[in-house]
């Protein structure tokens, strides 16, 4: 191994130690815990070797949402793949979205709450985006819609497939968020995801 792979590695090593540790530390005590100053410190690096990596507190929480959104579109793409019928399948991608939300609220919250969207990334890893409403989509949360897109396309009946996968990752985000807050009825969510689905894509709805 040359000398430059071997810093490359080490590089890519303090980059990854960088964001499991604000993971963890977020998921013990919450983001407002997590500053650069007590991650050096539990990591052991100094401030400055920190912030050869990131700029500051807004770019950690920016990778670590860009991360959560990989392992959402992975889990979207189990759940559609894992059921040949198309109703099972958008249900089962339905069910995945809410249970990866309550499974990791921490990490959720990075991803639609906090995250500022525009953190730098480390020098040599560039991050790739993609076209949407505002051209600059973040490629992972593309992934994430791409699934939704996927799962709703083959029961959305001639209409657009588009506008009801938006709706409908709107009400699971929803339905994700007041679940986590304890402002709806225990017990109901496989209901709530039912009725979301048939009042969007049931007969009534669609169009005369």
């Amino acid at each position: 191994m040359t000398l430059r792979e071997r810093r490359l590695r080490e590089q890519a090593q303090r980059h990854r130690l960088i964001l499991t540790t604000a993971r963890e530390m977020a998921e013990a005590e919450g983001w407002d815990y997590v500053t650069t100053r007590r991650l050096a410190d539990r990591i052991e690096y100094s401030q400055p070797v920190l912030y050869q990596h990131f700029k500051n507190k807004d770019a950690i929480v920016h990778a670590v949402a860009l991360e959560g959104f990989a392992e959402l579109a992975a889990a979207l793409r189990a759940a559609r793949l894992g059921e040949a019928e198309p109703r099972a399948a958008l249900d089962a991608v339905a069910r995945a979205y809410v249970d990866f939300a309550e499974r990791g609220p921490v990490l959720y919250q990075a991803m639609l709450t906090l995250d500022p969207g525009d953190g730098d990334a480390p020098a040599g890893t560039p991050e790739g985006t993609s076209g949407g409403a505002c051209g600059d989509t973040p490629a992972p949360l593309a992934d994430v819609l791409a699934e939704i897109g996927l799962a709703v396309a083959p029961v959305a009946a001639g209409r657009d497939g588009e506008l009801l996968a938006e709706v409908l990752w709107s009400a699971w985000h929803g339905l994700a968020v007041l679940t986590g807050g304890r402002r709806l009825r225990p017990g109901l969510t496989g209901r709530r995801l039912a009725a979301l689905t048939e009042v969007l894509l049931g007969p009534a709805a669609q169009p005369a």
